[in-house]
């Protein structure tokens, strides 16, 4: 092999790798933006101590997060519809990272809510717009790029308590050390959604980026006709009990594995990370999507969290560090693997020309429930205990995967 040939192949390596920028760049922009949002659960026992609140108001404050990033889905979409998606993600990026920098400094309870909300906002433009973008620009890879866009996302996960729990052991640059995390997430958000404004772009060139569309009347009416089709509306309601449940969970599964499950916090965070550790399961879901269809898929991810959601309760109390792990390994493979065959779904069953806009739907009202999830959660855990919080999210993912077998079997 000549030096030519050598430095052929490798331009043409660096070639086939640079076409991934915009899917790095991207789920880069998902994974900030879910790192600060996951820094938020691992912090409570702190916030109860510094704030002087209760598991409730930490809760309600989580839940206004959620709230405002549900109620960014549709608007995002509308727009991107629209405008394009690049500048409706970066815009996103802005107001994620200001909405952490609001955090650096000590100040009043209020403040860190309306910092919360901030980041809500910010990051409440991302995946709708995020699925639809890179399902355009990977057409024949819409599945992998899912898997890869998820499964970073989730990451977050793992890199959040992690990050919380290294920043106690280190001076905070202002402040309360937790501070520094959200100084140096917010300024990552801002150079990032820099880079993405401009690299992603050259991915669009000579597509048609919006729905070209004058007439907004009658596509606001074709975003809701969708609801008129029985399994469309039926896979809608398996993902907004998917999302009560898995975002109930999230919130309060540190605190839930200290109370109920009797671990020391460190043990706690550190199951915490591993439920997010597994979601490189979504690399194999979403490859598996492309090739052998989406509803099997779908039923066996579901069935799989609901096992380990009721092994995490039926445990708690009773096993250990290791009983509990695995329930919590078990859920995290379901739960993740969920995640990017439902987007694989949606994409493919979702009209072209206004997609963004219909998944904007479609996510505003998953998201909205998932809101609702951790005020349940730390309502119930206070009047009837972590266990009762933690059972009835157990029974609503079970009647999602109920319902998601249902839906296999008619279409078999």
């Amino acid at each position: 092999m000549t030096a030519d040939d050598i430095m052929t192949g490798r331009f043409a390596a660096l070639s086939h790798l640079r076409r991934y920028d915009a899917l790095a760049l991207t789920a880069l922009v998902w994974f900030l933006g879910k790192f600060l949002r996951y820094a938020f659960p691992p912090l409570f026992g702190q916030f109860q101590t510094i704030y002087g609140v209760s598991r409730t108001a930490l809760g309600a404050a989580f839940t206004g997060l959620m709230l405002v990033y549900a109620a960014m889905q549709f608007p995002s979409g509308f727009v991107a519809d629209r405008v394009g998606s690049v500048g409706v993600i970066t815009v996103g990026g802005v107001v994620t990272g200001l909405g952490a920098l609001a955090l650096v400094v000590d100040a009043p309870f209020a403040v860190l809510a309306g910092a919360m909300l901030l980041i809500g906002a910010g990051t409440g433009t991302y995946k709708t717009v995020a699925i639809e973008l890179l399902a355009r620009i990977y057409p024949s890879e819409t599945g992998r790029a899912l898997g890869v866009f998820d499964t970073v996302g989730s990451l977050a996960g793992v890199a959040a308590p992690a990050a919380v729990v290294a920043a106690a052991t280190l001076p905070g640059v202002f402040g309360a050390p937790w501070r520094t995390l959200f100084l140096a997430g917010g300024l990552a958000a801002l150079g990032i959604a820099l880079v993405f404004l401009v690299r992603v772009p050259r991915h669009l060139e000579g597509q048609q980026t919006t729905a070209g569309g004058s007439d907004g009347a009658p596509q606001l009416r074709e975003y809701i006709t969708l609801f008129r089709r029985p399994k469309f509306s039926a896979f809608v309601t398996v993902t907004v009990l998917f999302s009560f449940t898995y975002n109930g969970l999230v919130a309060f599964l540190p605190l839930y594995l200290t109370s109920a499950g009797g671990l020391p916090s460190v043990t706690a965070n550190l199951l915490f990370s591993s439920l997010f550790a597994v979601s490189l399961v979504q690399l194999v879901t979403g490859e598996a999507s492309d090739r052998v269809g989406v509803l099997p898929l779908l039923a066996g991810t579901l069935v799989a969290a609901t096992v380990g959601l009721v092994g995490l309760v039926v445990l708690s109390g009773t096993a250990g560090a290791i009983g509990l792990g695995a329930s919590v390994v078990v859920l995290g493979l379901g739960a993740h693997g969920y995640r990017p065959v439902r987007g694989a779904y949606l994409v493919a069953v979702l009209p072209e020309g206004v997609a963004k806009g219909s998944l904007g739907v479609v996510r505003t009202l998953l998201v909205a429930a998932g809101a609702i999830g951790p005020a349940a959660v730390g309502y119930l855990s206070e009047v009837s205990g972590f266990r009762v919080a933690f059972g009835v999210l157990t029974a609503v993912l079970g009647a999602a995967a109920a319902l998601t077998v249902l839906l296999w079997v008619i279409e078999r």
